[in-house]
């Protein structure tokens, strides 16, 4: 059991709306958190083919039954329902009566703004982030960390990460894909999501993806809004303001889960993952997939962008806050070089004129001081602070 950071949000939530409707992605923790947060809660789950036949067949007699409180776990499998939920709410605006889960985004946030546009809160719940896990990364190497990730089932456990990362692949392809898309063949989908993974930390070429795997551009984007929409991937905005010189306007790819995204890499042990390639790329993703877990279980405002001009300046997070800029760099190795500073450098001789906050490099160096008025950070200080 793990305390989540979005509990705080999801009571306050259900002060105010009569729905609150969680997402995110399978196993993320989402009925762990709702039966925590409502223990004094009917619990349904409409998972069971017999408990949907059921409630299919007297939807109004079901919701009467449990008007003093009710979870109602993988909605998007009966999305008929929130019409009589828009009912039952329209006739009792009571706050927090009812709270609803679901794995899918798309297919539950189209039935919801169809049946309870104006009458539910969301709360999207993305995987263990480092300071929800109650100090049981603290004993993890920063390899071990990348490769198991931070789904709760592999720290709550003693199961091994590659086998369940396996079965979560197979699960995810055989149900949510399925559900979500008409993706029909699904070995071939697997492979997008492997070279999408190729693809952490980098721009995103859809025609170079199409072009790989031999299919239209139309249909890597199509799958690619199914990653999205089942919370496996994310894609960072590049920040637009004109410096005076041309700006890359491209997106980045990133996985919410770096244990995930190195499962597909092929990258099974810590061992594998300290001499991989994309080790530099996965500890990026780690880091900004960190901070949108901080924005989104807090409900905090912020704006996540990296900025790149034409000729390879880049810098990897920009954070917008409070009518400031905030440049961030990640570095996975644990001896700092001066060539580091850099990136932040050229940043901020662009953009002399914008409103800017200090400097950031986050590494695996260890210590945590200031240099040449950029902060310098260790990882676990960085991502621990995010409390």
């Amino acid at each position: 059991m793990f305390t989540r950071a979005a509990s705080q949000r999801l009571l306050r939530l259900a002060r105010g709306f009569p729905v609150v409707v969680i997402t995110g992605p399978r196993q993320s923790g989402k009925t762990t958190l709702a039966r925590q947060c409502f223990p004094q809660y009917a619990y349904v789950s409409l998972e069971d083919p017999d408990t949907r036949q059921r409630i299919a067949a007297d939807p109004r007699g079901f919701l009467a039954a449990h008007a003093g409180g009710l979870v109602l776990d993988e909605a998007q499998r009966l999305p008929d329902l929130l019409s009589y939920l828009q009912t039952a709410v329209d006739a009792d605006r009571r706050p927090g009566r009812f709270v609803v889960t679901g794995s899918q985004n798309l297919r539950l946030s189209q039935a919801v703004s169809q049946s309870l546009a104006g009458r539910a809160g969301f709360l999207e719940l993305l995987p263990l982030s480092y300071a929800e896990a109650d100090g049981r990364f603290d004993g993890l190497s920063l390899d071990e960390l990348l490769v198991r990730g931070g789904y709760p089932a592999i720290h709550g456990t003693l199961v091994d990460a590659a086998d369940w990362h396996a079965s979560y692949v197979a699960s995810y392809l055989e149900r949510d894909v399925r559900e979500i898309s008409r993706v029909g063949d699904l070995l071939q989908f697997q492979r997008f999501m492997r070279l999408m993974a190729a693809y952490c930390g980098q721009l995103l070429n859809l025609n170079a993806v199409a072009n790989d795997l031999g299919i239209a551009q139309t249909t890597a984007r199509d799958w690619l809004t199914v990653l999205e929409a089942s919370y496996v991937a994310f894609r960072l905005p590049p920040y637009h303001t004109n410096f005076g010189k041309r700006l890359v306007k491209t997106p980045k790819l990133y996985f919410h889960d770096t244990g995930l995204a190195a499962w597909l890499l092929g990258v099974r042990s810590a061992e594998a993952m300290n001499i991989h390639p994309m080790r530099g790329a996965l500890f990026e993703n780690l880091c900004i997939a960190e901070y949108g877990k901080y924005l989104r279980h807090h409900g905090a405002p912020g704006t996540p962008y990296f900025w790149r001009d034409n000729i390879g300046n880049e810098v990897d997070l920009l954070i917008e806050r409070d009518g400031r800029l905030w440049p961030v760099e990640f570095k996975s190795g644990a001896t700092f070089q001066p060539a580091w500073l850099a990136p932040l450098h050229t940043w901020q001789r662009h953009a002399a004129a914008a409103a800017q906050g200090e400097a950031l490099l986050v590494s695996a160096a260890p210590g945590n001081q200031k240099l040449q008025g950029t902060g310098l950070a260790h990882w676990r200080d960085a991502l621990a602070a995010l409390r």
